[in-house]
């Protein structure tokens, strides 16, 4: 052993394995991978147009719940395609900090729904109460 070297070096250690890095712990994209996620946002984006140019439903509601649908499964290729989540990556962490987002989100929208909508109807006085108003 030199002065100049360190023990590590000595040892055959690499870079990426001292620091904790394996290839195997996240996967990386691919090509391939993200060619397969564009295309899939491609058409999940064209559908809903087609949808809403084409009329094919017929109803404006129903037509509200197609696109809703496409988005969810849109969102689902994202984070499989682009972000790159599983239930393997960081040890299943990531999967759990998302449901967590999730579950808070909903709480969220259904609570401030749930005050906007009791606002309304415990706040502004119906026509027949205003004239009982002296």
């Amino acid at each position: 052993m030199s002065a100049h070297t360190t023990p590590a070096a000595d040892h055959g250690h690499d870079h990426a394995h001292a620091h904790g890095h394996d290839d195997h712990a996240e996967p990386h994209g691919s090509l391939r991978g993200y060619m397969i996620g564009f295309v899939l946002s491609v058409i999940l984006t064209a559908i809903p147009f087609w949808l809403v140019m084409s009329g094919v439903l017929g109803s404006t509601t129903a037509t509200a719940l197609a696109i809703m649908g496409f988005a969810v499964v849109q969102i689902v290729v994202h984070m499989i395609y682009f972000l790159h989540m599983n239930f393997r990556t960081e040890g299943g962490w990531s999967m759990l900090a998302l449901g967590f987002t999730l579950i808070l989100v909903v709480i969220t929208l259904a609570g401030s729904l749930w005050v906007m909508y009791h606002l309304n109807t415990n706040m502004m006085p119906s026509v027949h109460d205003m004239r009982q108003m002296p």
